[in-house]
């Protein structure tokens, strides 16, 4: 699987945590399995067009939450999920399938469905 990650230079968020937090996000998703070999840094930094330091930061902190795992001859590779905080997470994990399966059907794109989550999660803040 190609890893589709996308770095936003304008946003708040520094790349580095933007990084990681797809990457984690693939992990816990189940999408990257254990054991999967993750992109050289210097591959990823030249695709997403950011300093290789930045990419080792965002391993780095992969690696001290147990995600990942840094190998002299394999490289980064995937250690596997860490496990669901609870029950609920499990829940809001299925609802989460359930949503991308109904915008998959429904013709609605990847970067919609995260605009409809994000205000939603807003909303729910606010209230």
């Amino acid at each position: 699987m190609a890893l589709d990650i996308t770095v936003d230079v304008q946003a708040a968020t520094p790349p580095y945590e933007q990084i990681r937090s797809q990457i984690a996000a693939y992990v816990q998703g189940g999408l990257l399995a254990d054991g999967t070999r993750l992109p050289t840094m210097r591959a990823l930094a030249a695709d997403l067009g950011v300093a290789v330091g930045t990419v080792a930061r965002a391993y780095a902190e992969l690696e001290a939450a147990g995600l990942v795992a840094s190998r002299r001859r394999t490289g980064t590779v995937v250690t596997g999920p860490a496990a669901p905080v609870s029950a609920r997470e499990d829940g809001v994990r299925a609802a989460a399938a359930d949503l991308a399966a109904r915008a998959q059907q429904d013709g609605v794109d990847g970067e919609t469905v995260l605009a409809i989550v994000r205000a939603a999660l807003l909303r729910a803040t606010a209230s």
